[in-house]
C-alpha cells in the first residue's frame, strides 16, 4: 500500500544457497552494501523494503531494512532476472555487508557479471 510521499513498505524473503548466487546478488558499490532481490513485483526507486535474508548454510533469518536503488524490469538485456537492488539502511551499521563479504572472501573481487552489472 502506498505511503505518504508515494513510498511503500514491503517484506520480501531471500534465501541464497551458494557462493555464485551470493556474488551475483551482492551490490558492493553501495556504501552500506546491498543485495539484488529477484521479484516480478513492481517497485519504484526509493521504496522502502524489509528483507528476511538467509545466507547459504546459515539457518538464521537476518532482518534487513533498505531502499530500492536498482530496478531490473522483466526482459532486461543480458538475460538478467527481474528484480530490485536494495541498499542496506544505516540501522544495519554495515553488519550484513561485513557478513556477506566474509562469506565471499576473495571471490568478491571476481570480474564475472552480476545480476545488476
Amino acid at each position: 500500500m502506498p505511503r505518504p510521499g508515494g513510498m511503500k513498505r514491503n517484506m520480501l524473503t531471500l534465501h541464497i544457497t551458494d557462493e555464485n548466487t551470493l556474488y551475483a546478488s551482492y551490490l558492493p558499490f553501495l556504501k552500506q552494501g546491498g543485495l539484488f532481490v529477484p521479484t516480478e513485483k513492481s517497485y519504484r526507486l526509493g521504496d522502502e523494503v524489509f528483507v528476511l535474508l538467509t545466507l547459504m548454510n546459515d539457518g538464521e533469518k537476518t532482518p534487513v531494512a533498505g531502499k530500492v536503488v536498482w530496478i531490473n524490469p522483466k526482459g532486461t538485456v543480458g538475460n538478467r532476472p527481474a528484480g530490485i537492488g536494495i541498499h542496506f539502511g544505516d540501522v544495519d551499521k554495515g553488519m550484513t555487508r561485513e557478513k556477506i563479504e566474509k562469506l565471499l572472501g576473495a571471490y568478491n573481487r571476481s570480474e564475472k557479471p552480476t545480476y545488476t552489472m
